[in-house]
């Protein structure tokens, strides 16, 4: 399976043929090395230009959201940007991938009509599913996936004890917490969102 490094908050990594990187934000050291970057949506500790920079190329694709364009084109070629809408397949770099629209539905800080997404990536059969920012809603429940990345940290998403939920509901083989333990949610989050899982679904723990 490819290997997975989670930076912190929501900037994860996927590291096999293909270099991957969702979200980068506050990364630490210049790589440079991405074949493919990811963004959700354009907040900004999702959004970030400065750590884009630390890990793009000339030869890096950028697949993002309708509202980031602007930004992106100061700092890419147009050839190399993909804007992605929600409920959608592509294929990048032989890479397949599927937009999931992300969405609050008690809360107003990711409206659903600002088409912002999350990304179920298919890598040697393998299908990861990076949420975004979201709670639980009728789209989100349709999804199936081996790893799944979700985020914990409650006011901006969904809270720890509703992950838990969600990912016991879907059942992925995989299931990796995100969005806390920096700008929202204490680390310890991440245990405790551990202890409400299903004994068959393993829980890997990033943020400590």
């Amino acid at each position: 399976m490819t290997n997975i490094n989670l930076f912190k908050h929501n900037s994860i990594k996927l590291l096999g043929n293909i270099n991957i990187y969702i979200d980068p934000y506050e990364i630490d050291d210049k790589y440079n090395d991405a074949d493919i970057i990811f963004i959700t949506h354009n907040h900004y500790d999702h959004f970030s230009i400065k750590d884009i920079l630390k890990i793009k190329n000339e030869n890096t694709i950028i697949v993002s959201t309708k509202d980031t364009y602007d930004e992106l084109i100061k700092y890419f070629d147009s050839n190399k940007i993909i804007i992605a809408s929600p409920n959608n397949s592509y294929e990048v770099l032989g890479i397949k991938f599927y937009t999931v629209r992300a969405y609050n539905v008690n809360k107003s800080f990711h409206p659903i009509d600002n088409d912002w997404v999350g990304y179920i990536i298919n890598i040697d059969n393998t299908k990861y599913y990076i949420m975004g920012d979201t709670d639980i809603n009728d789209d989100v429940l349709k999804v199936k996936c081996d790893v799944l990345f979700i985020p914990i940290g409650g006011t901006y998403t969904m809270n720890y004890k509703e992950a838990a939920s969600y990912t016991n509901t879907i059942n992925p083989k995989i299931v990796i917490p995100t969005h806390y333990g920096l700008i929202v949610g204490d680390a310890k989050l991440g245990q405790e969102f551990k202890s409400l899982i299903n004994d068959n679904i393993s829980c890997e723990i990033y943020i400590k």
